[in-house]
This record gives structure tokens, C-alpha cells and sequence, in this order.
């Protein structure tokens, strides 16, 4: 920690928190077989899940050079399009493209979050790297490269959420992807330990963007590039820390008076409930069945069994009641009108209310032509939302990990459905074996609907394999996915 004479220009040591992401960073070896299968499943669902973005014209604007015409032949390329950019600007991209329909894996405990958000850094670094490997005759990094990075960074998002709530002091927890994103990105670019501090440090001063479009009455589409923009200022700081030997702050954590815990964490320091390995990428909640925000998985599949008992008497309804977590009530549980995409896929009321009708929930149902619907608005009037402490305890019980939600309905003529519990969605480590299958028909299904179909099967002959895959450079593999 700083001295406590605020005036004295000593240097400190480096915040540990600071050297043990360091040491992980550039010392620690993956042993597990499951987190690098995992990792695989990750790095598919995440790419199929930005080709389901590229139907979407507000994310597709996005994803182009920051200044137009900007581009740089043979950078870093950006999937399902033919943009060639910067690591930084590709780094945007690419996260953005990852995170639009929420529809990517997730990280929850005392914060919460998406863990391969971090892969908009990950691959625009590994796309920029190798491709410059290749012309001057160097050796690429290959997918299995990527993976072990991936886990790195998953371990460490994932670890500061197990006990750090940034949520609770207005922050975005985007402030762990550029976090983490920042340290593995420095490793990628050859940085040693000490440039890694640098980075990481930098990173802890830019301090953490609000919430505020993520909650009512300001819920907005920045929430769909938040991550990116986290992506683009990791790699801006990696490049700074190893290729221009930007000088780091050693008490940017702990300063008094000036440093992040001082200034943005109540004073505290942070706590870990375990040293860094492979735990989150093991334990990752994959989001297969439905495009909604994670606290509502186990909801929409609770209405999605009613929805046979429900839709035929929609007018008959007297009440809905919905029981979640404590996270799933503070975050997700909106009433009055809903203004956007942004709004409706955060609301747990419209995610039940849709699958309640019409039996399904895709990402085209957040748009304003299915929200016009009256029905919708009319059953969300119905809903109570409360917390159900057992459903809470379960979230934070790190052997569980659970999300459950319940949901009952009740009719006009004092009758009403079976109360329908589920602990924990089809992505969850329990449910690996059911949802595995799942996720590739989803990644499939994903490709289809926006490459050729040359591509597709070259993409689906390439990843059939995970041997072969492992070994792939990834510029070749990245290069399936290029327009």
C-alpha cells in the first residue's frame, strides 16, 4: 500500500493485485482439458453469434474504420465482412459484434458479466500478429494459442466478479473486460511482466464507465458496444505499455486520496476467493437457447413450458407471478413503456410475456414490430416480480452457480398452472452434455444465415475436428469467416 504522507514522491512497489495478473499472465500453464474444450465451444459460439449480428444495420454501422476510408491491408479482419483494420479499431469491431444480441456466454456472482467479450481483443491481436508473422516469414499463433488466451482472460474477469461488485458503485462491469483484455493483449504482444503492470495500471486509471444505459429510465444500444469500446482501449494500452514504453503507476489501486480504490471503491481493496487457474472457464454459463440477458434464461424457459397451457387463454389471465434472484430483480425487472431493443431484452416481464404468446423468443422479437403487439404490454401489467432468497443463495453458492426463476400463472376463475421451477439453464457446467449439441446447431444455423455456403462448409469441416482445429493458424481459420 501508498505511505500515508500524501507528499511524498517515493515510488511505490506495485499493487499485488497488479503483479499476481502479471504472473498469471505470462507464468501460468493450462493443464485442463476442460477449460480448452470449453474455450473451443466459447470461441464457436462467440462467432457464430456475431454472424446473427451482422443482421442487425445498427450494429453492422459500427464496424467499419472509426474515420472513414481508414482501413489498413493486411491488419487485423473483422468476421462476416471485408474490413481490414487496426488491432485497436478491429479490436471494437469485433467485440461489438460479439456482444449486440447478448447472446454470448456469462459470468455471474458478485458482478456480472461476459467473459469472451474479451475476444474482440483477443482475435483482432491474433489476426494482426500472425498475418504480420506470415509476410515476414515468423511463426503465427494457431487456435490453440487463441484458447489458452481466452482462458486467461476469462480467469481473470471472471475472478475479480467472484467477490468485487462494481455494479454496486455505478460501474459497468466492462470496466474487467478492459482489464483483462489489457493484460492478456500486452502478453500477445511479447510484453514482459513489468509492461504488463504498466498496462493493467493504465487501465485501473481510466476508471469505469456508468451503468446508466444499462437501467431505466436511459436504456440504450450503448450497452451492445460498451464491451468493444472496452476492447479497443485494452489493445490501445497493450500497444502503449510494450511498443512505446508508456511508464505504469504502481499505487494506481491503492493512492491515497487518488487512486481507483480511494476513488471509485468506497475505499476498499479487492478481494479474490481464489488464486488464478482455469475455475472460470470450466464453469462459463453458455447462453444456447435464447437471446436474453442471463438472469432471465431459466424465466423464458419456464414460460416456454406454459406457453401450451397459457396462449389460449391469454384474456383469461388474472396474474403472472415471477420469482428470480435479488441480482435478477434489481437489474431486469422494468415496468411502464419500453423504449428500444436495449430496453426489452433487459425487462424479465417482456422476456416471460413473449415466449407466454407466442411460444419462442429470438432477437427479431425485441424489435418494435413485435413489441407493438398489445397482448405484450397487456400480460407485462399482470406480472409480479419478487425474490425468491433461495434462488439467491444458489446464485452466490460457488459449488451451484445457479440462476433460477419460477413462474406461475393464474387465471380469472380462481384455477391456474403448476408453479414451473428451473435452478439453472441448459448453458450451465450440470447441463454440459445437453447443451453442447444445442450450440452447434445454434453456431450452424448462425453461419448460414449470413456466409456463403462454400464457407460454411469449409467452417464446419475445419472446427469437425478439434485436433486439427487446435493446430489450425488462426489467421486461416479467421480467414473461413472473411467476405
Amino acid at each position: 500500500m501508498s505511505a500515508p504522507d500524501v507528499r511524498s514522491a517515493i515510488r511505490p512497489d506495485p499493487d499485488q493485485p497488479m503483479v499476481d495478473i502479471a504472473d498469471y499472465v505470462i507464468d501460468y500453464r493450462i493443464d485442463s482439458t476442460e477449460a480448452y474444450d470449453t474455450a473451443r465451444y466459447v470461441l464457436l459460439d462467440s462467432l457464430g453469434t456475431a454472424m446473427l449480428a451482422m443482421k442487425f444495420p445498427e450494429c453492422v454501422k459500427h464496424l467499419g474504420p472509426l474515420v472513414p476510408g481508414a482501413s489498413l491491408p493486411g491488419g487485423a479482419r473483422v468476421p462476416g465482412t471485408s474490413h481490414e483494420l487496426d488491432p485497436v479499431q478491429a479490436a471494437f469491431a469485433i467485440g461489438t459484434q460479439i456482444r449486440w444480441l447478448d447472446f454470448n456466454d456469462t459470468w455471474l456472482a458478485a458482478e456480472w458479466g461476459h467473459p469472451s467479450d474479451n475476444l474482440g481483443a483477443i482475435l483482432a491481436v491474433a489476426d494482426y500478429l500472425s498475418r504480420q508473422a506470415v509476410r515476414e516469414g515468423g511463426q503465427p499463433l494457431t487456435v490453440r494459442d487463441v484458447l489458452g488466451y481466452a482462458i486467461k482472460a476469462h480467469e481473470i474477469q471472471g475472478g475479480y466478479a467472484l467477490l468485487n461488485s462494481f455494479n454496486r458503485v455505478g460501474q459497468d462491469h466492462v470496466i474487467l473486460v478492459r482489464l483483462a483484455s489489457t493484460a492478456v493483449a500486452t502478453a500477445m504482444l511479447g510484453g514482459n511482466k513489468e509492461q504488463v503492470v504498466a498496462a493493467v495500471s493504465h487501465s485501473w486509471i481510466d476508471n469505469g464507465a456508468l451503468r446508466t444505459y444499462r437501467h431505466a429510465p436511459n436504456t440504450g444500444p450503448r450497452k451492445s458496444w460498451a464491451a468493444g469500446d472496452a476492447c479497443r482501449r485494452a489493445v490501445t494500452h497493450a500497444i502503449n505499455a510494450v511498443h512505446r514504453g508508456v511508464v505504469g503507476y504502481p499505487s494506481a489501486l491503492s493512492a491515497k486520496t487518488w487512486g481507483y480504490y480511494d476513488v471509485a471503491f468506497n475505499g476498499k481493496p479487492f478481494e479474490f476467493e481464489r488464486p488464478f487457474g482455469s475455475y472460470v472457464m470450466e464453469n462459463v454459463l453458455l447462453k444456447i437457447s435464447y437471446p436474453a440477458e442471463f438472469h432471465a434464461q431459466t424465466a423464458v424457459e419456464c414460460a416456454m413450458q406454459l406457453h401450451a397451457q397459457v396462449a389460449g387463454r391469454l384474456d383469461d389471465i388474472d396474474r403472472i407471478v415471477i420469482e428470480t434472484q435479488e441480482a435478477g430483480c434489481r437489474i431486469i425487472d422494468k415496468t411502464g413503456p419500453l423504449a428500444n431493443y436495449a430496453d426489452r431484452d433487459h425487462c424479465i416481464q417482456y422476456m416471460v410475456a413473449v415466449p407466454l404468446i407466442f411460444g419462442r423468443l429470438v432477437a427479431s422479437d425485441y424489435s418494435d414490430d413485435v413489441a407493438a403487439d398489445p397482448r405484450i404490454d397487456a400480460l407485462r401489467n399482470k406480472m409480479t416480480v419478487s425474490e425468491n432468497p433461495q434462488f439467491t443463495r444458489d446464485y452466490f453458492d460457488p459449488a451451484k452457480r445457479y440462476i433460477g426463476n419460477a413462474v406461475q400463472v393464474f387465471f380469472k376463475d380462481g384455477s391456474s398452472t403448476e408453479k414451473v421451477s428451473v435452478d439453472f439453464p441448459i448453458g450451465h457446467r450440470r447441463r454440459r452434455a445437453e447443451g453442447i449439441p444445442v450450440l452447434l446447431r445454434k453456431f450452424e444455423s448462425a453461419l448460414r444465415g449470413h456466409l456463403p455456403e462454400h464457407r460454411v462448409n469449409a467452417i464446419l469441416a475445419a472446427t469437425g475436428d478439434a485436433a486439427a482445429l487446435d493446430k489450425m493458424p488462426i489467421q486461416d481459420f479467421l480467414g473461413l469467416f472473411t467476405l
